[in-house]
């Protein structure tokens, strides 16, 4: 399916491309208006664009049914301060129901039966039960259209940030299985970061991987071994050596597979095998000597 954003609805075209960019953290954001009245509500069009300055960035689009504005939006250019609180899975219900189109000047902290803690620094309070909250000065409201469905981006630099110590590690560091955040997916759709959802990527940051154009073309022909198997290997600095390889031909579960089958054809499809459980488990290096003597 191909699709021109002129040619369909813009109802179809929003949900499109809330269903396809996914899962998008949840900004909750708590404001107040001229005369100090509270509003909270969610806003999955959110994320980090800086760290120097820090800078978040969310958008209380236009509505596309009439083309009205949210209160956040309202309230931002009334008093230019908002708190950013993040949603865990503890809270996930709750914040949904803080969506509801409640009239102007009603407390979504009470409706959704949070509990408002003075901010430090700035007006709007913050949410008690969140795990992070950023205090932000509201530096720009820029608009993308005039239309309905348009973006409006609210840019806040953070002036303060909150972590409750219950999600640090050990290392003082906020631990991403203690966090337990929850994302928005298209439609009534929610994603969990959490549990096997949560997975580490090495990244290439200090060292200078050989890349994927580097593999011999015997193992790139390979009908075991995945797209994320040949990035793993091609994150390494250097091939393991003969004398490397050689060694490890005696360990006990290759020289099995090295015993058991006599054709090329069964000895490379298994140590393929092999290596791709290796790989799995993170052991990219084992991986490669296994790798290395088909």
């Amino acid at each position: 399916m191909t699709i021109d954003p002129t040619a369909i609805s813009v109802p179809e075209l929003h949900g499109h491309l809330l269903s396809a960019v996914a899962p998008r953290p949840i900004a909750f954001a708590s404001t107040v208006d001229r005369e100090g009245n509270v509003n909270l509500s969610p806003f999955s069009f959110f994320n980090v664009f800086s760290a120097n300055p820090p800078v978040l960035i969310f958008s209380p689009a236009r509505r596309g049914r009439d083309n009205t504005t949210k209160h956040t939006l309202d309230n931002v250019k009334e008093h230019a301060e908002v708190v950013v609180n993040v949603v865990s899975y503890d809270m996930v219900q709750q914040m949904s129901l803080s969506s509801t189109e409640y009239g102007k000047g009603v407390n979504e902290f009470k409706k959704a039966g949070f509990t408002e803690k003075p901010s430090d620094r700035i007006a709007p309070p913050r949410v008690k039960e969140a795990p992070v909250s950023f205090e932000c000065k509201v530096i720009e409201v820029k608009s993308l259209g005039e239309e309905g469905g348009a973006g409006q981006l609210v840019i806040c630099e953070v002036v303060l940030m909150h972590v409750a110590d219950q999600v640090l590690n050990e290392e003082g560091k906020i631990d991403p299985k203690k966090i337990d955040l929850v994302a928005r997916m298209g439609g009534n759709w929610y994603s969990r970061a959490n549990g096997d959802a949560i997975f580490e990527v090495t990244k290439p940051l200090t060292t200078m991987g050989i890349g994927v154009d580097q593999i011999p073309d015997r193992i790139k022909k390979s009908t075991v071994l995945s797209g994320n198997h040949f990035g793993m290997l091609g994150n390494v600095e250097a091939l393991p050596g003969a004398d490397e390889v050689e060694f490890f031909s005696s360990e006990p579960e290759v020289r099995a597979i090295l015993d058991s089958f006599d054709d090329e054809e069964n000895i490379q499809l298994e140590l393929h095998k092999l290596a791709a459980d290796l790989l799995d488990e993170g052991e990219v290096d084992t991986a490669w000597k296994v790798l290395m003597m088909d």
